[in-house]
């Protein structure tokens, strides 16, 4: 049986990329995974880590705010052997990638996409002819990632290829033919993602206390 987990230069490649396109303090080093302080009023910090690992089975042990969330790149049952009951364990995504060119995904008629560098990201917006938002979302390019983040279609706008045109656009600002694509896919995103020709790298799983 392989190992559980995933390639941890990859996991602090995407975790950093993330956070440049959120706006939030870069990853620092802690109990043997990465650190980002959200500070947000859902989540005060987040742990993530590539494999299971001692420190995470610590701060399962010393956690006692209920903001704080951990992360690990493996199924929920491996990371459920190092966390107490007092977590609830649950797959919220895969960490996924792209080894080679998305095909191309024309965008429909009605609508407008615009792509513009912002805050060390690159921003695509789609926006059908009323002006209306459709879709968006994000990708930055750093460590040998090209790491794209927050990809969202409005509801109204859905089953048009809308996800697909942008995620083919946002490829194309990439700036270095060897960063390696990377995301973290809903399990509502995945189909969009594999019909581009992602694969699965590891599942994503999430702890919360009780």
């Amino acid at each position: 049986m392989p190992e559980a987990g995933a390639d941890p230069a990859l996991v602090a490649a995407w975790l950093a990329a993330r956070s440049v396109s959120r706006g939030l303090p870069l990853p620092v080093p802690d109990h043997g995974g990465l650190r980002v302080d959200t500070r947000s009023d859902t989540e005060s910090r987040r742990y993530v880590f590539a494999k299971p690992a001692p420190g995470l089975a610590e701060l399962g042990r010393s956690v006692t705010d209920p903001l704080v969330v951990l992360k690990l790149c493996a199924s929920p049952d491996a990371m459920a052997t190092l966390l107490s009951p007092r977590w609830v364990v649950e797959q919220t995504g895969n960490l996924m990638m792209c080894a080679r060119p998305m095909p191309p995904r024309p965008l429909p008629d009605g609508y407008r996409l615009g792509l513009r560098r912002e805050d060390g990201a690159i921003r695509c917006s789609i926006s059908a002819d009323d002006g209306s938002p459709a879709a968006s979302g994000h990708a930055v390019e750093r460590d040998g990632v090209f790491a794209f983040d927050r990809i969202v279609t409005e509801a109204a706008h859905r089953r048009r290829g809308l996800g697909a045109a942008l995620m083919v656009a946002l490829a194309g600002a990439r700036a270095d033919s060897t960063s390696r694509f990377v995301l973290v896919a809903t399990p509502e995103g995945r189909a969009l993602y594999e019909s581009l020709g992602w694969r699965a790298h590891s599942p994503y799983s999430t702890a919360r206390l009780r």
